[in-house]
């Protein structure tokens, strides 16, 4: 009997889907931030123009505003007469602008009512901002219009300025402040607990024994889950003991978390906990794609439940490949990881029938591999800066040949 003869073989592709439709009942919640903390949060609700930007006719740059009409070029004239009146500061309402008169604008401030161009001070004559009465000097035929922000021209009162689900950067986050918004309903993290299982992994910083080593994949999985947008409730060791496992599940989904994730149990052999728990309540399949074969996916009280493998790098790989595009895809964050093509700088064999994921380091055109293809050497995945993508095949791969990757930094 082939060793996956006990569990269905899935693509990546197939993978990915089935665990971004296990994702999709997790139930958005929302939470009001404050502005300042509302980076790369996603929108619960559409933000509804308050005000209209600009709220207010106003300058664009430091000039004079004038009536056009007043500029039109007398026979014989270059330039058109006007008297300088008070100047207009920004912040400060003026009073209407008169025919044949000239007022001092500074950027962004409003335009006197009646006026419907800015002529730049740079343009005038005698030069600056003379005093009020002075005969100011401004080239003949302006336009209306000019160097005049129009009321509402970015944005319309009562339009959509932001729409629910997108993600906050820095420009919709200074929109926001713009309209004269404090704090933003955004969706609440999604809430997480974390598992690593297995007699032979301790805590960092606990006592090792002489068959066990420090677990990492807590670290990882918790590391890889804030960076996404998760809040991991807690981080858990469970031995190999499926009472035991039983009894923790059991204690943590009274938490309410919308999430959870483990690593290791899901193979076929005899201390396989998380298997053996949740056998009953999920698939557990096999994927062609090294490392990062054997998955899992259950829900317990109607909760997912994301089952890694347990070699370290698996579960980096398996988060980057499976869980973080389709919390991307359900819950709106973390950003995507981008795809790019490079070239090979040495020759790499790809495996037959299964898709490989190496760790390389990636200098914007050629990738290096890091390390060799074992789920266990996470020295090299730590140098790693990409993640290769390299397609079944049987024939070797020649240096120089193009390869997709995700780009992790």
């Amino acid at each position: 009997m082939s060793r996956h003869a006990q569990h269905p073989v899935r693509s990546v592709d197939e993978h990915r889907r089935a665990v971004t439709e296990a994702l999709r009942g997790i139930r958005p919640r929302g939470e009001t931030v404050p502005l300042r903390e509302a980076l790369g949060r996603v929108l619960a609700e559409d933000l509804v123009a308050p005000l209209s930007l600009q709220p207010f006719e106003n300058s664009q740059m430091d000039g004079f505003a004038v009536r056009a009409a007043d500029t039109r070029r007398a026979p014989g004239e270059q330039d058109a007469r006007l008297v300088v009146v008070a100047p207009v500061p920004a912040g400060h309402v003026p009073g209407p602008l008169a025919a044949g008169e000239a007022a001092p604008v500074m950027t962004g401030a409003p335009l006197p009512p009646g006026a419907d161009a800015v002529v730049p001070v740079e343009e005038t004559l005698p030069g600056g901002f003379p005093a009020p009465g002075t005969v100011l000097r401004v080239p003949a035929d302006q336009p209306a219009g000019r160097f005049v922000r129009r009321a509402g021209e970015d944005l319309l009162e009562g339009a959509t300025a932001l729409s629910a689900g997108q993600r906050l950067t820095p420009a919709r986050i200074g929109l926001a402040a713009a309209l004269g918004c404090a704090a933003l309903r955004v969706r609440a993290r999604p809430r997480a607990v974390v598992y690593t299982t297995g007699d032979e992994v301790v805590a960092p910083g606990a006592e090792r024994g002489p068959a066990q080593i420090f677990d990492a994949n807590a670290a990882i999985l918790a590391a890889q889950l804030t960076e996404a947008g998760v809040e991991v409730l807690a981080a858990h060791l469970v031995p190999d003991d499926a009472g035991a496992f039983a009894a923790r599940l059991a204690a943590d989904a009274a938490r309410g978390p919308d999430l959870f994730v483990s690593s290791g149990g899901v193979s076929e052999g005899a201390y396989e906990v998380v298997r053996q728990v949740l056998g009953p309540h999920g698939e557990f399949v096999h994927v062609a794609m090294q490392p990062g074969g054997p998955q899992g996916l259950a829900h317990r009280d109607g909760v997912p439940f994301v089952c890694l493998p347990g070699n370290p790098v698996s579960t980096l790989v398996s988060f980057e490949m499976f869980l973080r595009p389709a919390l991307t895809e359900t819950v709106g964050a973390p950003v995507p990881r981008p795809l790019r093509t490079a070239r090979l700088a040495e020759a790499v064999r790809p495996l037959p029938g299964r898709t490989q994921v190496r760790r390389g380091v990636w200098d914007g055109a050629v990738v290096r591999m890091a390390g060799g293809p074992g789920s266990h050497l996470l020295a090299a995945a730590a140098r790693a800066n990409a993640l290769v993508l390299l397609p079944p095949g049987d024939a070797e791969l020649p240096a120089g040949a193009p390869v997709e990757l995700l780009a992790l930094d």
